[in-house]
């Protein structure tokens, strides 16, 4: 019977231990599925609903192996709604958000702990769910997004500071522009304000996949990049305006693919956690 016991404990334990993920040689990135938004009018992202039939928006979270680190970008919807079915967001609006992003990196053996950088592209709520589970990370945010988030969110609708009043202590590298994350140009953020004050966007070079582009919420549409449309909870239309055509050009200039981070279309066509791209 001893023997029985044994063999079922050890049965249970290798079934739940989660082998570590080996260190990145190089680059490589991991999407996970952070949630979704289902909208039944687009009217405020300055489309005409006539514009798209695209009513159902994908939030990703990402996570950048590097041999000098770790970093996540974006956390997605808030962990309290991780699990609870489909839930009403507000009038015309329902959120979905089926696995944590913090279940989804344990999966990878991986936890808070092992992410040396926290880079968000900007602080409304769908992008920093998660951000108070990262306090030892460094967190990589513009000066001006960090002044708004820290000190004025009240002006900021979208901000909930609950998400991310635990990184008030963090340590940060507040940026005033571009920034090259390890030093060898493979993991950049791009400056793009306008959405919030110091929305930024995140460039990856990636050996076999190529040259990539996380939109942050320059674009939330396809149409809306094809239309130049500006949302119109945007901090500054000019800015979104200048700052579109900046990161147009990045992708000319470096024959860069852009992917829409809230693009539903895209997220379908990826290989999600656990598989990644190099």
């Amino acid at each position: 019977m001893g023997n029985v016991f044994l063999l079922i404990m050890a049965s249970m334990m290798s079934s739940t231990l989660v082998e570590s993920r080996p260190p990145a040689e190089a680059l490589r990135l991991t999407v996970f599925d952070c949630g979704s938004l289902r909208l039944e009018d687009v009217a405020s992202f300055g489309l005409a609903n006539a514009d798209t039939p695209v009513r159902d928006l994908f939030v990703p979270c990402y996570l950048i192996e590097h041999p000098q680190g770790n970093m996540i970008w974006d956390t997605g919807l808030p962990l309290a709604f991780a699990g609870q079915g489909r839930m009403d967001l507000q009038p015309g609006a329902t959120v979905l958000y089926e696995q944590s992003l913090l279940d989804q990196l344990a999966a990878l053996g991986l936890g808070p702990t092992d992410i040396n950088y926290l880079g968000l592209s900007h602080m409304h709520f769908d992008h920093t769910g998660a951000a108070n589970a990262f306090p030892a990370s460094r967190l990589l945010i513009q000066s001006t997004e960090y002044e708004a988030a820290f000190e004025h969110a009240s002006d900021y609708p979208v901000f909930d500071p609950s998400l991310y009043e635990g990184l008030r202590g963090s340590a940060a590298t507040k940026l005033e522009g571009d920034y090259d994350v390890f030093g060898d140009g493979s993991v950049m953020i791009l400056s793009l304000p306008g959405h919030t004050p110091g929305h930024q966007a995140l460039a990856l070079k990636l050996a076999d996949t190529g040259h990539l582009v996380l939109s942050g919420d320059q674009y939330h549409f396809r149409a809306s990049r094809t239309l130049h449309s500006v949302p119109e909870f945007n901090h500054n239309r000019e800015a979104t305006l200048a700052s579109m055509a900046k990161l147009e050009a990045y992708l000319v200039a470096n024959q860069a693919t852009l992917w829409i981070e809230h693009d539903q279309a895209l997220a379908d066509s990826l290989q999600l956690a656990p598989a990644f791209y190099e």
